[in-house]
C-alpha cells in the first residue's frame, strides 16, 4: 500500500491540510480561512474553537480527496507565540487566543526592560523583550481573565501555543505537548537547560503544571483519537511554522537560509548545533531530532502579507492579493511614496513595539497603484534590513535566499528582493514548504524516510530571480530606506509625546 503523510498547517489567517506520498508529492490539499478579531487598537485575537474547527475540517477534506483512510504519520506546524488557555476537564477555551501580533503587553515589556531584565532574559532564552513572545501573554491572561485565574487555582489550567492546543484536541486530551522549536519562542524556555526555566516561570507567574511537556520535533508524540480522524494516527512531527519551512527548504547546513512571506516575513539561517548570538536578532531552536538540537538565527517582520490583506480588506484598493503584482508593474516606480509596514509594531532589527505604520511622500499625483507598489517594496526593504543584520552579526555572507509562502509567488516582489539583496532568490516547485517541513519531520519520525537525504532530493527549483540592480543603486536605495525608517519612527514618537501632553493638559 502507498504510504501517506498528513500535514496540518495552522496559520494566522487560516488552516490548511496537505497529504503527501512517500516521495513528498502533494496528493491533496484543503484550506479554510477564519475570522480575525481586533477588539482594541494593537490587540489581535482568535477564537481557539475557530482554529480547531477549521483544522479538523481541512484535515478531513484532504484525506477524503486523497482517498486516504489512515495516514502513516501526521505532522503539525503552526503560527508561533500565539497563546491558548483552556480547561483540562472540558477541553474548552477559557478566553480568546492572544495572537503573536498582539501588542497589549508592550508597556509590561518596557517595565521589565527598565528593571534591567532584558540581558538576563536574552541570555537564557535567546529572545528579546517584546510582546511578540508568549510569556507576557500568559501573564496578562492570569492577571486579567477571571476564568483563567479560577482554572489556575483549581489546577485545571492548560496553556499552550497552537501546536499544543491542536495536539490536545487531536488526541482527545491524552497529549499535552509542544516541541522544542515552539517552546523556544515563549520566553519561558531555557536554551541551555533545554526545558522550562523555573526562574522565568516565577517571573511571569506561570504555573509549571499548566504548560505542556517539551518533546522532540520528530518522533512519537501522540495518537489521534478515533473520534477526531476516524482512526488512531501517530503524530510524529511538530514544529513552529518558520522552523518547519527551514526544514522543508532543506536548509540543513550552517549558513543556509530561507525567508517566508506570509502574514509576516521571517528570515532564518541555520547555525547547526552552535547556539547563535546577536544583539539584534533571535537565537532560536530550529528543531530537535534524534536527541540533537540544532539552532537558527532569526529575524521576524511582523507585517508583510498582512499589509496586502489590509490593502484589500481595510482600504479596498485591491480585490485579491494576486493582482498586486500586475498593479505594481503598471507604474514605473512608487512615485516617491514610501510605506513603513509597522501595523503591529516593528520587529527585527529595530524591536519597536510602539511603532506604527505610515505612508509618506503623497502628492496629488499619487494613485492606488503607487500605494500598492510602495507596500510591496516595503516588504523587500524590511527583509533586506534583516538579511544585512544577519550577515553582519553572523559573519556569514548569504550566497542565495530560498523563499516560500504566498508572497513568494509575486514575481515583482521576488525580483525586487533579489535586486536589494544582491544575491539570487530561489523559489522551490513546492511553495508550501511549511507543510512540507511538517510532513518531512513526521515522515522521519515514523520511519517513512530513512534520512534527510530523502528530503534534500525532494527539493526542486521552480524559478531563480537574479539581481539586475547595480551595486551603486542598491547601496543608495538601502541608505534612503534606512533614513526613512529613522525619520518615520522619530516623527511618530514626537507626535505621540505631543498628543500625550495635549491630553494631559485637557484633562487638567
Amino acid at each position: 500500500m502507498p504510504r501517506r503523510i498528513l500535514a496540518l498547517d495552522q496559520g494566522t489567517t487560516g488552516s490548511a491540510a496537505l497529504v503527501f506520498d512517500e516521495r513528498l508529492r502533494v496528493k491533496a490539499t484543503a484550506d479554510q480561512e477564519f475570522v480575525q478579531r481586533f477588539p482594541k487598537p494593537g490587540w489581535v485575537e482568535h477564537d481557539p474553537e475557530d482554529i480547531w474547527r477549521t483544522t479538523l475540517a481541512v484535515a478531513k477534506r484532504a484525506l477524503r480527496a486523497s482517498k486516504t483512510r489512515r495516514p502513516d504519520a501526521l505532522g503539525v506546524t503552526n503560527q508561533r507565540e500565539t497563546v491558548v488557555a483552556w480547561d483540562a476537564r472540558t477541553s474548552k477555551p477559557l478566553c480568546r487566543a492572544i495572537v503573536w501580533q498582539d501588542r497589549r503587553t508592550a508597556d509590561r515589556c518596557d517595565a521589565l526592560r527598565a528593571e534591567g531584565r532584558e540581558a538576563w532574559l536574552r541570555d537564557r532564552t535567546g529572545l528579546v523583550l517584546d510582546p511578540y513572545f508568549s510569556a507576557t501573554k500568559m501573564e496578562w491572561m492570569l492577571r486579567n481573565v477571571p476564568k483563567v485565574q479560577q482554572a489556575a487555582k483549581a489546577g485545571t489550567l492548560r496553556f499552550g501555543t497552537v501546536d499544543a492546543w491542536l495536539a490536545w484536541r487531536l488526541t482527545g486530551g491524552a497529549t499535552h505537548a509542544t516541541d522544542a522549536s515552539n517552546a523556544s519562542r515563549t520566553l519561558l524556555y531555557d536554551l541551555d537547560r533545554r526545558d522550562w526555566s523555573p526562574e522565568l516561570l516565577e517571573l511571569f507567574g506561570v504555573p509549571r503544571e499548566a504548560l505542556p511537556d517539551v518533546v522532540s520535533s520528530s518522533g512519537p508524540i501522540g495518537l489521534t483519537s478515533v473520534e477526531t480522524l476516524g482512526a488512531e494516527v501517530p503524530i510524529t512531527g511538530m514544529a513552529g511554522d518558520q522552523q518547519a519551512a527551514l526544514f522543508g527548504q532543506a536548509c540543513f547546513d550552517p549558513g543556509e537560509a530561507k525567508n517566508t512571506y506570509g502574514t509576516g516575513s521571517f528570515l532564518l539561517m541555520n547555525t547547526g548545533d552552535k547556539r547563535p548570538a546577536s544583539p539584534r536578532l533571535l537565537a532560536t531552536v530550529a528543531w530537535e531530532t534524534g536527541g540533537r538540537v540544532e539552532y537558527a538565527l532569526e529575524g521576524g517582520i511582523f507585517t508583510t502579507g498582512a499589509s496586502v490583506q489590509w490593502l484589500r480588506d481595510g482600504l479596498g484598493l485591491v480585490e485579491t492579493a494576486a493582482e498586486t503584482e500586475r498593479i505594481a508593474r503598471s507604474v514605473k516606480d512608487a512615485g516617491g511614496v514610501r510605506f513603513l509596514p509597522a501595523l503591529a509594531g516593528l520587529g527585527a532589527p529595530h524591536w519597536d513595539a510602539h511603532a506604527r505604520g505610515a505612508f509618506v511622500g503623497l502628492t496629488r499625483g499619487t494613485t492606488a497603484a503607487h500605494l500598492v507598489r510602495a507596500v510591496l517594496e516595503a516588504t523587500a526593504y524590511r527583509s533586506a534590513e534583516v538579511a544585512q543584520a544577519m550577515e553582519e552579526d553572523s559573519g556569514v555572507r548569504l550566497r542565495a535566499l530560498r523563499v516560500d509562502g504566498g508572497g513568494s509567488m509575486n514575481g515583482f516582489l521576488m525580483q525586487f528582493q533579489a535586486d536589494l539583496l544582491g544575491v539570487p532568490v530561489e523559489r522551490p516547485r513546492v511553495s508550501e514548504t511549511t507543510a512540507l517541513g511538517a510532513a518531512c519531520l513526521a515522515g522521519l519520525g515514523a520511519g517513512v524516510f530513512r534520512s534527510r537525504d530523502d528530503v534534500r532530493k525532494a527539493w526542486t527549483l521552480s524559478k531563480r530571480f537574479t539581481p539586475r540592480m547595480t551595486d551603486d543603486e542598491r547601496r543608495m536605495r538601502r541608505a534612503e530606506w534606512s533614513a526613512f525608517v529613522r525619520a518615520a519612527r522619530a516623527l511618530y514618537a514626537e507626535t505621540t509625546v505631543a498628543h500625550g501632553l495635549a491630553s494631559s493638559r485637557k484633562g487638567a
